[in-house]
């Protein structure tokens, strides 16, 4: 009986890559994100493509009550949770602490970290019920050191970092393991998101250097649920060969 992946943030970028990856190796789906169009189109795609079950939805996870129906009213073939990678998450303009909109912050916060919350606490119990499970946090390289410009946003990837250690101590004694996975450069639709839009300065972030993709993150992503039961990748920090930490780039004169 195949095992059922629960992404979130599914319909673009390293989610939409996961939820590929999953499918092509026989994973049941549930897929949700806050773009209805997106994300159905996805799940039907799969669905053709890979013959595998999937349930998509359209979800805010920084809304508790709507995290929480979506959750109970799971069909009873996707109410089983296997596995939960939380990948919703976004960053927000790039400007001085000073300087930014209190609006990006309170995104920021809330899809970051509350959002994260809402949907561990909604599937854990099952997953405590039946004693089996595995969360994927995606973090970043920025919850280990802070850039300029970047505070808020590397702040909330800190705040996975440390939420899935004190996670994986809360559940020592159980088989359910917690992994945080921390992507560097990373091209997706993340810098058009930070920018509001602005493809022209999206497109400079990875000028000069070959950046991970979705899929480099995806494959680290199935790997780590594909390990043995007995085997906890606690965290993977990955980037771009050019790329050391969060702002030590080297990037080639074009």
């Amino acid at each position: 009986m195949e095992k059922t992946v629960f992404i979130t943030g599914a319909s673009s970028g390293i989610g939409k890559s996961a939820a590929e990856k999953f499918a092509a190796a026989g994973y049941r789906l549930v897929l949700c994100a806050r773009n209805e169009q997106k994300v159905h189109d996805l799940s039907k795609a799969l669905q053709e493509q890979f013959h595998v079950p999937v349930h998509a939805f359209a979800l805010d996870v920084s809304d508790k009550e709507a995290v929480d129906v979506a959750v109970k009213r799971l069909p009873e073939a996707f109410a089983d949770i296997d596995i939960l990678v939380n990948n919703a998450g976004l960053a927000l303009g790039l400007e001085k602490m000073q300087d930014n909109l209190v609006s990006d912050w309170e995104e920021m916060i809330a899809t970051n970290i509350t959002g994260l919350l809402y949907v561990t606490r909604a599937t854990l119990p099952t997953m405590l019920r039946r004693q089996q499970g595995h969360i994927i946090n995606i973090g970043s390289i920025a919850g280990i050191h802070a850039y300029p410009n970047g505070a808020v946003y590397c702040a909330t990837k800190a705040a996975v970092k440390t939420l899935s250690d004190g996670l994986r101590q809360d559940l020592v004694e159980t088989p359910i393991r917690v992994t945080n996975i921390q992507p560097g450069m990373t091209e997706t639709n993340f810098s058009i998101v930070r920018f509001h839009g602005d493809v022209e300065r999206a497109d400079s972030v990875y000028r000069g250097i070959e950046p991970l993709t979705g899929d480099d993150i995806a494959d680290i992503i199935l790997y780590a649920a594909s390990a043995p039961a007995h085997v906890q990748i606690c965290e993977i920090t990955v980037t771009p060969t050019h790329q050391a930490t969060g702002n030590v780039v080297f990037k080639k004169h074009l």
